[in-house]
């Protein structure tokens, strides 16, 4: 362990020994899964000495839980196995079967295992786990942000099973991603009751930080929202505990962040302006405009993508336009028609990937929203014009359990160039650090969902604790279009 790695372990311990709880919040990449292995099993081979000097009831072992998504459930199973397997016996429940979840029942009665569930299962799992008067030693969650929606199934499922555990932990880098009534929902697993009721925090932390940033030319406002803010540090900052890269890591090669702007192609752009005067068109009601506007937004977001994302190959009238517009026998396979795809193909060869008589220096992860997208880069891009290009693809189509295999491929073949991966699958947990080259292809234009927290999750795939190269960075983004304004507005956050 590193020596800051020492100190979070000796803080978890800190907290166990008084019968308290807490978030580990380290940057992405800093080793929070080996700091929670470390202090589970420290406390799992204390507890078997107790319990054979004193045979007591409370010392007696217990099994442990810890609860991922799913893309880690082997990771987390891989890891104890790899540092601890002389005291840790990690399992996991992939069947729905009857006759599997009896006997994993008696397994955990009688033992201080750990059990490895997604969030899914979980839930799936809820009563049983319930009904069996299993009571754990620790509860973890991985990638804890994931229960910041108080009222959802996931959440409710979550906090019944925490009842039941005598440790409770959390770890994420991100606790806060949209605001701050979701660190009362983490807070109310960890401790129900710390920081009251969810009316009660709203009324005397969430709205008044909220309205002082909402409202900062008033001096009471910002006064209010100042004073609340401090008593909330002061109640949740002893429980929390975060190391950030800058910090801790000064061997940590950097990560380099380039915005690429692009002009749209002559056919992006006449459908780009098609669209936005279809889009522009009004009648239907309110629902009916609102439900126009996200068509256009949509259809928006695919054009600057590619146009073949709303076009159709095989329809003669989209036949026609693309002829119109670029000129006749041009295919609709053609990288020219896109401009993110004329762009990653240069950063490709630039990288030397494809290019056979050079061996590449960099192998790249290339992240895209939708898996259509990922297909057009595959096909039109990887297999037409560098073919000689090496890569593995994972998506939300991928079964789960091969998803920890892809991984570690790619992490111990440096013959892979690349790695396909949609935002949603390769931004939780994974370690890519066989990467020294992200690529963004696409971008999230939801403002429900923190664009700040996805991209530098998906980021840090490949930043983290093992890389040795400078991590370049680079965003794809089409000038003059709503994409350039949405991801202006989030530049100042990274």
């Amino acid at each position: 362990l590193r020596r800051y790695q020492q100190e979070g372990v000796n803080w978890l311990g800190f907290l166990l020994k008084y019968q308290l709880h807490g978030i580990l919040c380290d940057d992405m990449g800093l080793g929070k899964t080996l700091q929670t292995i470390a202090a589970i099993a420290c406390d799992t081979h204390l507890r078997r000495e107790r319990y054979k000097r004193t045979g007591e009831e409370r010392d007696r072992p217990l099994p442990s839980l810890i609860v991922c998504p799913p893309t880690l459930v082997d990771h987390w199973q891989h890891e104890i196995l790899q540092f601890c397997n002389e005291t840790l016996v990690p399992i996991t429940l992939r069947s729905k079967e009857v006759k599997e979840r009896a006997s994993l029942r008696e397994e955990l009665l009688s033992s201080d295992k750990v059990l490895i569930l997604s969030y899914d299962s979980l839930r799936l799992h809820l009563l049983h786990l319930l009904n069996s008067s299993i009571s754990w030693n620790f509860a973890v969650l991985d990638e804890g942000h994931i229960i910041k929606n108080p009222s959802s199934k996931i959440t409710a499922a979550v906090k019944s099973i925490g009842l039941c555990s005598l440790h409770r932990l959390i770890l994420t880098g991100t606790p806060i991603q949209n605001n701050v009534l979701e660190l009362w929902s983490l807070f109310d697993f960890l401790m129900p009751g710390f920081l009251g009721s969810a009316q009660h925090f709203q009324l005397h932390y969430a709205r008044p930080i909220l309205d002082d940033r909402e409202r900062k030319e008033e001096a009471k406002v910002i006064e209010a929202g100042d004073r609340a803010l401090d008593r909330l540090h002061r109640q949740v900052l002893p429980f929390m505990l975060r190391r950030t890269k800058e910090e801790v890591l000064q061997d940590l090669p950097p990560k380099i962040i380039q915005d690429i702007l692009l002009p749209l192609t002559p056919l992006q752009s006449h459908l780009y302006r098609l669209a936005v005067r279809k889009g522009g068109e009004g009648g239907g009601g309110a629902q009916g405009e609102k439900s126009k506007t996200l068509q256009t937004l949509t259809q928006l977001k695919k054009i600057v993508n590619h146009p073949m994302l709303v076009l159709d190959a095989e329809q003669e009238e989209d036949k026609q336009v693309i002829a119109q517009v670029c000129g006749p026998g041009v295919s609709p396979h053609d990288i020219n028609l896109s401009a993110k795809l004329l762009a990653l193909h240069e950063l490709l060869v630039d990288c030397g990937i494809g290019v056979e008589e050079e061996q590449s220096s960099s192998r790249v992860l290339i992240f895209a929203q939708m898996r259509s997208m990922l297909d057009i880069i595959q096909r039109d891009l990887l297999e037409k014009k560098l073919p000689a290009a090496t890569y593995l693809r994972m998506d939300g189509t991928t079964p789960v359990h091969q998803r920890f295999e892809i991984q570690k491929a790619f992490n111990s073949d440096p013959t892979i160039d690349l790695l396909l991966l949609t935002t949603h699958v390769g931004g939780l947990g994974l370690t890519l650090t066989g990467a020294d080259t992200v690529i963004f292809i696409e971008h999230d234009w939801n403002p429900m969902k923190d664009l700040q927290a996805t991209l530098l999750q998906a980021m840090d795939r490949a930043h983290r604790i093992g890389q040795t190269k400078t991590v370049n960075v680079f965003r794809l983004i089409t000038k003059g279009t709503l994409e350039e304004k949405i991801m202006g507005l989030q530049r100042f956050k990274l």
